[in-house]
């Protein structure tokens, strides 16, 4: 059975890649496997039925079967499980990679996304000046940290897994902010990720919906 993943119909990003259903497209595209999407509407996104599959009314959602699953990391975990390709097939490495994950997802992107939504939202702000210094040294001190222990490595852990799928991904996000620009490592790893055709088609998917909403305006 194809699996079907949910999309914004209209994404913030304008098609950039920074929407999370990237994450999950990435994994579908790494691991050969085909899979539908239902575009969204920010409306639909918080009507009953969507909320049945996502309840705090975001996306992705990944339906397969009788399975309905949210959350971009749960969605990738479960593929990388399901099909090869994604995790070593070593008991110890396997759990490294699944670490790894975790560690994009819970230790690395909160101070990166704090940090870029600052500067979107809080410009405004009286607090930004006080405050912008601080969620940057935050982020800074958490790059300097992965940066360090990936060192000249082309992957975190051997060969390309979904913990680094899940970090690069975490990583692209922040590229617009240029926060990377002081990690030269991590913005080739970031590179590396990108130059993989799984990600390639994964981006160029996630974009098309983008274009094809411009035309049809």
């Amino acid at each position: 059975m194809i699996p079907t993943i949910t999309a914004f119909a209209a994404s913030p990003d304008r098609g950039r890649g920074l929407a999370r259903d990237l994450r999950v497209r990435w994994a579908l595209e790494e691991v050969g496997q085909a899979y539908a999407v239902r575009l969204v509407s920010f409306a639909e996104m918080k009507q009953p039925a969507h909320l049945a599959l996502h309840p705090f009314g975001q996306i992705p959602t990944y339906e397969e079967g009788e399975l309905a699953l949210f959350e971009s990391g749960a969605i990738v975990f479960h593929i990388a499980q399901t099909r090869a390709g994604l995790l070593p097939e070593g008991t110890n490495a396997r759990a490294r990679a699944i670490t790894w994950m975790f560690a994009a997802l819970n230790t690395v992107e909160p101070p990166l996304v704090e940090f870029s939504m600052a500067r979107v939202f809080e410009r405004d702000k009286p607090w930004y000046e006080q405050r912008q210094p601080m969620l940057e040294e935050r982020a800074r001190k958490t790059l300097g940290l992965l940066s360090s222990r990936l060192g000249d490595a082309d992957w975190l852990d051997g060969a390309f897994s979904a913990g680094d799928l899940m970090m690069a991904g975490v990583l692209f996000r922040a590229k617009p902010t240029g926060i990377l620009d002081g990690y030269p490592n991590l913005a080739a790893y970031v590179a590396r990720a990108e130059a993989r055709p799984a990600f390639k088609q994964a981006f160029a998917a996630q974009l098309a919906v983008f274009e094809n909403g411009v035309a049809a305006g």
